[in-house]
Parts: structure tokens; C-alpha cells; sequence
């Protein structure tokens, strides 16, 4: 990058950290640091969560996942949004862990089920899988600043040759916990919301340039009708053979958002709002809040697909780079990585270096597919380079991943003009920050809560528990960069953090939901769903990252392998193409996917079952501040009537203002009426009666997820820079004027 590109990057990042530290005069006691005081409003909360959630691992991850599936998949998602809305309108979860008050999830099972061992237990559970599955981040960040920066894998300081990655990630977290120690849940509500306000100017950038430099008509539509049939990138009827990210995904992704819904509230924002009303339309506005985000990110992976695939791309023509370049540069640099034996290196890149370029349409054998594409003879040549040892697998399953991983940010990097470089390069600087900060911030004040706390008999004096909060975010930083250092890779980003991510969320559905709605659960059917959710989850995942290299191994010298692969192939055959089980010394034959759906029925199950053994009824109404347990105003409740009965249905209040029911109407019109009745169901009607060709889905395509989306999303960054901007400027008069209260800290006394 040059100078410019730097100073775009250096000044609103040396702005942002002088907020962050300014905000630290504002944390005066542990609900500050916590919970922003509770007294966020909605859009603060909105466009924080928006940057939190949207990083660096999700740009890399949906363009490493659209590159294999394309998009046809995603019209069926259509089929989720309606749970989605009501989920949002109704504050599915998330009203009801307000009216809690719970600082952590962990306080909020120890009251519910009674036991501190097993809050203890459940904290330390969720923790662990946060953690690790959080530490993908700042690995996957810093591979991602080495392939678009250029910087070596090695570095040179004082004469010490030190691995540039373990630096970068370094330098990740300490800017992630220059954001965290000052004033915590303040300063990163604060920064967040800043920096999503930065960044809406940027999304727009980046698709009007991604826009104005690929042709919708000459590159990206012929590109995506040349697939295998079976899988279409475009056409969602013909989806019957993708592998991983296929309609059963789909199911699992739907299930999981709601049985998962409260799994991991507690110890973010979900507990920052003024009033439980103010955290449900936080939830509402997340409908509207992305503007120009996603359509970016869907952006980037078109670009990547285009231009890795498109004829027209061979030479270098519109840009000073070709396709053949960036696959041999990227296979360079991916080797160095995977490879530690410079001899052997030498030896696949010779034989990489004489793969044929492709270049016009004739010299396609067939259309492309994900067991035969351009990528393939790379794969080929590098793995039968390697060798089929399990050391060769394995590394090859590390190539195979960093290179499609890394594809993206190698290939912007060339194609992006001055100016251009340094925007992005700060919007994924600002991304890692808001990310990582947020993850090593829950998992911290997690284990603070939840595992140290309650060993404390007696009442933690505040400026303790400050010190020990802004500590322990210390110790889970430095876990996070001994975890990333030792990192490896091996499958696509979104199935490790589905595992990972199922050891605490395969068995915590149940637990939490039921724990908010029901009377009937117990601590004997919470201990349940966590054995058989997350004790499936756990062999699932040593399954996997032991394949490759030992477990196959053994079958094979055990002579297993032959009758294994009859007894999956049996098993799965009921749900083919859908679910495929056949041995392969790569990949364990059970996706993540697969695993995760597993262990939310055994969790479910074990549950009801548990619960239902040992029934005892619960006192919800003391849990939720309810009825006789009431210490504030009570929302007045109407009664249902035909005047009313769809706004009830869709969650609207007597609490909702003029201009919250406009805004609960529009997102049931845009994601009901709209996507999912006039987009889905008329099309699918349509298809019914005369199938569409593929054109039709090309333009059906540009026009719903381009052109609409497009509209909106110069209305929703005007709309929430605006709102944003004075959300943001009432924190901190709102928190000026806060009293503090030195009990509400989280510990739980039991009356005598």
C-alpha cells in the first residue's frame, strides 16, 4: 500500500482509540464495565452489533463458501426469514432475558436450576467453546493482513527470525484489549457504534466500485451458468448434489437460531438496553441495520468467483494481474505455510508452474463443478506431490484450506486501485476490532462471573472486581494468541466454527429456552441436554481432528475401512443426495453440519426426559420480575380481540410508540410480504406451473439481491448514521447522570 492508503488507515484508528480511553472515566462500577450501565438505547446497540458480528472470518468465510456453492442455495433460506421476523418482533428470548437482569448467563442458571456447580460447570463449558472458537478469529485476521498486505511469513528483528503471523495476531489482540481495559461494555459500545458509522461510507464504496468494474451481463452471468447439473449456482432447483452447505444445512441453520436463540446472551449487549422494550427493538431494527454490508460481502465473493473462473480474466487486460498469476502466487505463498520441507516446496511449485492456463471457452472440458474445477489440477499436482501418508494428508488438508481461504484477500490486493486499498484495509482493521474486542470481552467476563465469582463468599468490593474483570480479559487474550499460534486449519471456516461452536450450543438450547418459558424444567434435565448435546458434539470433534492424521490410519491397518463405509453409505442412503456418508482418508464422512443437528435432538430429548422423571414446578414469575415480584411499572397487557390480533401476533405492544409500529410493520412487510410471499412463494408457484431457465434466475438474482437491496440500503445508512450519531451522544449524558448501585454486581446470596 502506499502512503495514502497508511494515513486512511492510521487516523480514524488513532480517533477511535481516544474515544475508547476517553470512555473510561464513564466506568465507575461493575454495571458499567458490564452492561453500559443498562441504559443504551436502541441504535447504539444496533449498529454495535452490526460491527461485532460482522468481521474479518465472515468476509473470508461467505466468499471461501460461495466460491464452492454459489448462491442458488440461499433462495431457499427464504424459507427461515419468516422465523427470523417473528423471533425479532416478538423479542423471542431476549425480552424475557432482560426482564431478568442477569449480568451472565451463568447467573441466570444458577437461579433458575438451583445449583452453583452447575453454573460453575455450564461457564466454564461455554467458555472453553467460546474461546477456541474464537480464536479462529485473530487467526484467520492475521493470515488474512499477510496475503493482502504482501508481508512475509518470516520476519527479521535483531537478527532473530520470528513467524510474521504470531506477530500479527499479537499486534491484534493488543489493539483488541486497547478498546476493552478502559471502560469495558462502555467503550465498546461506543467504539462499535463508531465504527460501524465509519463504515457505512466504506460499504458503499466498495460496491460502487465492484459495480462500476465487473458487468453483470458480460462477466458474472455466464459464469454462473457454467455449472455441472446438480449444482447450479444460480438455480435453486438444481442444488441436489452440492456437498456441505446444502439445503440440510439450511434445516440445521433454522433449528439452531431457534433452539440456540439464548445460548449465548449474557455478558453483551443483550443486556445493555434502557428496557427490556428498547433491547426488542434493538432486535427489530437488526432487520434494516446492515445497509450496504451483506450485499458487500456478496459482492466480494461474485468478484472472487468471476474473476478466478471467467475467461476473460486469463490476461492481464482490465486489471495488471491474471487468474493463472493469482493461483500460482497464492499456491507460493500457501505452500510456504504448509509445507516446512523447502526441498519438497521447490518440487510442487515446479510441477505447479506447468499447469496449463484456461484460455477461452473452448478449452473448457465441461462445465465446472466442485469435484472437477480450475482449482482441481492444483489440488492434483500438490497432493500427489504430498504423498499419501497421513503427514501428507494432513498437509495437503492445510493447503487445500489456506488456499481457498486466502483467495479472496490475494486477489483483491492486486485488483484494487490506491485509495481503494487503504479503504478496505481499515474497514477489516475496524471489523477485527469490533470483533475481537467484543469475544475476548464475553468470554472474559464470563469466566469472571460465573466460574471466580462465585467462590467469593462475602460481597467483592467494586474496585475488585473492576481490577479482576479488567485481568481476566488479560488471561483470555493471551489464551486466544497461544490458541491461534498453534491454530491449523484443516476445513472450511463456517464447518469449524459449527463444531466448536456446537460444543456448548448442542446441548445449551433446551436449557436456556426452556429455563425462560416453562415451569417444567429442572436441573436433572439440563444436566441431560448437556451430556448428550454437548458430550456428541465433543466426540464429533475428535473425530474430526484426528481423521486424517491417526484415526483413518487405524481403520485401514485394522482393516475397517471397507465395512465402515457399507454401514454409512446404508445409513445415510434414506436422505440422499441430502446427507452422503462414505469413507474418505482426508475428511471425516460426517460433517459439521450433521454433528451439530445430532446433538440438538439428544440434547431436546434428554431434557423432556429428565425433566419429566424428577417434575417439580418452577417459580417463573419471581425469575422474570413478574406479578407479585413487580418492583417498577408493569406493561399494561391487552386482551386479544380481532382488532388486534395480527399486531399481537406479531409482537407489537401497548409499550410500541407511533414510530415503533412503523418500523415493525415495515420490517413484517419487507422480510414477510415482500421476500418471502412476492420473492419465494409467487416464484416457487411459478416454477410450479413453468420452470424458469436460467437467465430468469440471473436477473431475478441482480434484481433482489442487488438492485432493492440497493435501495434500501441508501436509506438504512442515512437512517442509522443518523440515529447512531444521537443514541450515541445520549450515552454519554445518560451515563453522567447514572447512580451507581455497588450490589448489583452479579453475586447471588441465598436468603437464610
Amino acid at each position: 500500500m502506499s502512503w495514502v492508503d497508511w494515513c486512511i488507515v492510521a487516523i480514524p484508528m488513532c480517533l477511535l482509540i481516544w474515544v475508547s480511553i476517553y470512555s473510561r472515566k464513564y466506568a465507575r462500577g461493575v454495571v458499567d464495565f458490564l452492561a453500559a450501565g443498562r441504559i443504551a438505547g436502541r441504535y447504539v446497540l444496533s449498529v454495535g452489533d452490526m460491527t461485532a458480528g460482522l468481521s474479518v472470518i465472515t468476509l473470508v468465510a461467505g466468499c471461501e463458501q460461495n466460491y464452492q456453492t454459489g448462491f442458488a442455495v440461499g433462495f431457499w433460506g427464504a424459507i427461515t426469514a419468516p422465523v427470523g421476523v417473528f423471533m425479532a418482533l416478538t423479542g423471542y428470548c431476549m425480552y424475557r432475558w432482560r426482564e431478568t437482569r442477569c449480568l451472565s448467563m451463568g447467573q441466570f442458571l444458577e437461579m433458575r436450576y438451583g445449583s452453583k456447580f452447575f453454573r460453575v460447570f455450564c461457564a466454564t463449558l461455554r467458555t472453553i467453546a467460546e474461546m477456541v472458537t474464537n480464536a479462529i478469529g485473530p487467526a484467520i485476521a492475521a493470515n488474512f493482513f499477510i496475503y493482502y498486505l504482501g508481508l512475509p511469513h518470516k520476519i527479521m528483528i535483531f537478527g532473530i527470525s520470528l513467524p510474521c503471523y504470531g506477530i500479527v495476531v499479537f499486534l491484534c489482540l493488543t489493539l483488541a484489549m486497547i478498546f476493552i481495559w478502559p471502560g469495558g461494555r462502555i467503550s465498546l459500545l461506543i467504539t462499535d457504534c463508531f465504527q460501524g458509522l465509519l463504515s457505512y461510507p466504506i460499504f458503499v464504496v466498495i460496491v460502487g466500485y465492484i459495480i462500476l468494474n465487473f458487468s453483470w451481463t458480460g462477466d458474472i452471468a455466464p459464469v454462473m451458468w457454467n455449472r455441472v447439473p446438480g449444482q447450479s449456482f444460480m438455480n435453486p432447483y438444481d442444488v441436489s448434489q452440492l456437498r456441505d452447505f446444502n439445503m440440510f444445512a439450511l434445516v440445521v441453520s433454522l433449528l439452531g437460531s431457534v433452539l440456540n436463540r439464548a445460548g449465548w446472551i449474557g455478558n453483551d449487549t443483550s443486556g445493555a438496553a434502557k428496557t427490556p422494550h428498547e433491547q426488542k427493538m434493538a432486535g427489530v431494527l437488526g432487520a434494516w441495520r446492515n445497509g450496504f454490508a451483506w450485499m458487500m460481502i456478496l459482492l466480494l465473493a461474485i468478484v472472487v468467483i468471476v474473476f478466478m473462473t471467467s475467461p476473460h480474466f486469463v490476461g492481464k487486460n482490465r486489471f495488471p494481474i491474471s487468474s493463472t498469476d493469482v493461483r500460482q502466487h497464492l499456491s507460493a505463498k500457501v505452500l510456504e505455510e504448509a509445507v516446512p520441507d523447502p526441498l519438497l516446496r521447490s518440487q510442487i511449485m515446479d510441477e505447479v508452474r506447468k499447469i496449463p492456463d484456461r484460455l477461452t471457452e473452448k478449452d473448457i472440458a465441461g462445465p465446472l463443478s466442485q469435484q472437477k474445477n480450475l482449482d482441481t489440477p492444483y489440488f492434483n499436482t500438490v497432493r500427489q506431490a504430498l504423498g499419501d501418508s497421513p503427514e501428507g494428508r494432513y498437509q495437503f488438508q492445510k493447503f487445500r484450506s489456506l488456499f481457498q481461504q486466502m483467495m479472496m484477500p490475494a486477489l483483491v490486493s492486486k485488483i484494487f486501485p490506491v485509495g481503494m486499498l487503504g479503504i478496505f484495509c481499515l474497514l477489516m482493521v475496524m471489523l477485527l476490532i469490533s470483533t475481537d474486542d467484543s469475544r475476548i470481552f464475553n468470554a472474559s467476563s464470563t469466566l469472571m462471573q460465573d466460574v471466580v465469582l462465585p467462590m467469593f463468599k462475602g460481597r467483592l468490593p467494586p474496585e475488585k472486581h473492576l481490577l479482576y474483570l479488567r485481568l481476566t480479559t488479560v488471561g483470555v487474550a493471551i489464551f486466544f494468541l497461544i490458541v491461534s499460534l498453534f491454530f491449523a486449519q484443516l476445513d472450511y471456516i463456517n464447518m469449524f466454527t459449527t463444531i466448536m461452536c456446537s460444543l456448548w450450543l448442542g446441548g445449551a438450547g433446551p436449557i436456556m429456552v426452556f429455563g425462560l418459558y416453562s415451569r417444567f424444567g429442572n436441573l436433572t434435565g439440563a444436566w441431560c441436554a448437556i451430556i448428550f448435546g454437548s458430550g456428541t458434539s465433543l466426540f464429533g470433534l475428535i473425530m474430526q481432528r484426528n481423521w486424517a492424521l491417526s484415526i483413518y490410519p487405524f481403520l485401514e491397518k485394522m482393516g475397517w475401512v471397507e465395512g465402515l463405509d457399507t454401514f454409512l453409505v446404508t445409513i445415510s442412503s434414506p436422505f440422499n443426495p441430502w446427507i452422503q456418508w462414505t469413507m474418505d482418508p482426508v475428511k471425516f464422512p460426517i460433517n459439521s453440519f450433521e454433528i451439530y443437528f445430532i446433538s440438538m435432538i439428544l440434547s431436546v430429548g434428554g431434557y423432556i426426559i429428565g425433566s419429566y422423571l424428577t417434575y417439580k414446578p418452577y417459580d417463573l414469575d419471581k425469575l422474570l420480575h413478574r406479578g407479585i415480584y413487580a418492583d417498577g411499572p408493569v406493561p399494561p397487557k391487552e386482551k386479544w380481540t380481532l382488532h388486534n390480533v395480527f399486531s399481537k401476533i406479531i409482537g407489537i405492544t401497548p409499550e410500541y410508540t407511533r414510530g415503533d409500529r412503523i418500523i415493525a410493520y415495515s420490517v413484517f412487510g419487507y422480510s414477510v410480504v415482500y421476500s418471502v410471499i412476492l420473492i419465494f412463494i409467487c416464484i416457487v408457484i411459478w416454477n410450479a406451473i413453468s420452470p424458469w431457465p436460467n437467465s430468469w434466475w440471473t436477473v431475478k438474482f441482480f434484481i433482489t439481491t442487488l438492485l432493492i437491496p440497493g435501495i434500501v440500503g441508501v436509506i438504512s445508512t442515512i437512517w442509522f448514521l443518523i440515529g447512531g450519531i444521537h443514541d450515541a451522544r445520549q450515552l454519554f449524558i445518560d451515563l453522567e447522570k447514572r447512580v451507581e448501585d455497588p450490589d448489583d454486581n452479579g453475586q447471588i446470596f441465598t436468603d437464610k
